[in-house]
């Protein structure tokens, strides 16, 4: 899978799905201007040692990513969309892309691909949910459905003897 950051504002929550990338096996993109820097302590402490492990991919602005991606079957995380994440079929090379955490993903770029648009649902009452939490219930659905490939499936309980 592959994450989507545009204009990501708030380092804190690129450092968490950075880590949730290394963990799902997913590639990061962020599209530029981001609201920080990339070698920020900040980012690195909520990404921890996970950060130099991550597949990251930066750009300069969104018609720089299209045009280095021009296969990329973008879904696009807006609250405006009709569609429900969990009503997409995924594939293991999609794109999920998620805008800023003030304003999410521009109306211009949203109009050109209302197709792929897609919401998690929440109460009517709440503007949005924190950046991180969305990126993870997204890609957990996507995975979910590519049946999580690569990934480890079972844990182990250990048995205690009191």
């Amino acid at each position: 899978m592959h994450i989507v950051l545009l204009e990501p504002e708030i380092p804190q929550n690129t450092g968490n799905i950075g880590r949730t990338c290394v963990a799902t096996g997913s590639s990061l993109h962020l599209i530029k201007p981001l609201g920080f820097s990339l070698d920020e302590k900040s980012l690195k402490r909520s990404g921890l040692d996970y950060w130099k492990l991550l597949d990251l991919h930066v750009y300069e602005d969104f018609n720089d990513f299209l045009s280095r991606n021009p296969q990329a079957r973008i879904h696009m995380a807006t609250t405006k969309a009709t569609n429900t994440y969990a009503d997409v079929a995924y594939r293991e090379s999609d794109f999920l892309m998620f805008g800023r955490e003030s304003s999410g993903i521009p109306e211009e770029i949203l109009l050109g691909n209302k197709e792929n648009c897609i919401r998690i649902p929440m109460l009517p009452s709440i503007r949005s949910l924190n950046l991180s939490n969305a990126v993870s219930i997204v890609v957990y659905e996507a995975l979910r459905q590519t049946g999580f490939a690569a990934l480890q499936k079972e844990g182990e309980l250990h048995h205690h003897h009191w």
